[in-house]
């Protein structure tokens, strides 16, 4: 599902701009399968025209398809900035890499050979009103804080105004424990921007399970012995690693990764007079707050490392709302 970059593939290059409604134009890199984007869908609605979009995984790249009926480009590292559509938002769940330069003083050449560089590249060229960035917890102190550092200096060197805080998805109306660092910045400084706040919302577990689940989600025999031996090991160690074992009336889960598919240990489901259960891929969409509606169009496999690579649609949506408030002076 290769193809040539050319800015018409997305049928957004000759936009009509009116004064009765502002069309916000965005990019989505990093895409994965489009949880980000699916979060400003909800709240920009019409005013959102995605041009450009940018995923390497093929697999991701069908889900993508099949959900948004727009392939992604491959590779953002092989893509010339100066050929991505002018947009007012760039959305980037970029991967957490270290920075290979001693120091960390020199922003944005701190940032070469990263994947960063990369978005702050095409920010460089295109200066968006918005920039939207989202990562693991950890992001923040990673190399002793000198990543977050050096992010932070190259967006404000860009000429942003930097907005960051972790937030959890268990705060806003989804049972998963599950924090990430979002990076809002915006080109007028005068904007003033606040971090959307929990909702209070008790949450359960039995909200997003279904009742009939098919067997070949019950793990085996060989797959619960080993889980709880591990287990044991690690107690007498002194350590809370091994499985974690959850029930309807749980009020949330561990964070769901990418590695899910493998053994299913971060989230196993209670199950009565038999072994426990994995999730499945329907209820991992659920868990991380994906609509009814999104399609699921690859293996199980493959699915679980999507949603488990994926963001919280609900904690985006928030988020969203409150950027469009900034925009439009509502705050």
């Amino acid at each position: 599902m290769t193809k040539k970059l050319k800015q018409s593939s997305f049928n957004f290059s000759d936009l009509n701009y009116t004064n009765k409604t502002t069309t916000y134009r965005i990019i989505d890199l990093f895409a994965g399968i489009g949880g980000i984007r699916t979060g400003f869908e909800k709240v920009f609605k019409e005013q959102a025209k995605f041009v450009f979009a940018s995923e390497m995984d093929k697999f991701a790249q069908t889900a993508y398809y099949e959900n948004y009926k727009e392939l992604p480009y491959g590779d953002i590292t092989k893509i010339n900035e100066k050929d991505i559509p002018k947009h007012d938002i760039i959305l980037a769940g970029f991967p957490c890499q270290a920075f290979s330069i001693a120091g960390h003083k020199k922003g944005f050449e701190d940032t070469r050979g990263t994947l960063f560089f990369d978005v702050a590249r095409i920010i460089k060229e295109h200066k968006p009103k918005v920039v939207f960035l989202e990562n693991v917890k950890n992001f923040k102190t990673h190399d002793k804080g000198n990543t977050y550092k050096t992010v932070e200096k190259t967006l404000k060197d860009l000429g942003y105004k930097v907005f960051s805080k972790v937030l959890n998805a268990k705060d806003f109306g989804l049972p998963q424990n599950r924090e990430r660092i979002f990076i809002i910045c915006f080109l007028d400084h005068s904007i003033e921007f606040e971090f959307p706040k929990p909702f209070n919302k008790k949450t359960k577990l039995g909200d997003i399970l279904d009742n009939n689940v098919d067997s070949k989600y019950t793990i085996s025999d060989k797959l619960w012995d080993g889980h709880q031996r591990r287990k044991k090991e690690h107690k007498k160690k002194g350590n809370g690693f091994g499985y974690s074992l959850f029930n309807h009336n749980s009020e949330y889960t561990s964070t769901m990764s990418a590695r899910y598919y493998k053994d299913g240990s971060e989230i196993l489901i209670y199950q009565e007079n038999k072994n426990p259960r994995k999730i499945t891929p329907k209820e991992a969409a659920r868990l991380q707050g994906f609509p009814e509606s999104f399609k699921i169009v690859v293996s199980d496999t493959q699915a679980y490392k999507q949603f488990g690579n994926s963001v919280a649609v609900p904690v985006i949506k928030a988020i969203a709302i409150n950027i469009k408030k900034a925009l439009e002076n509502k705050f």
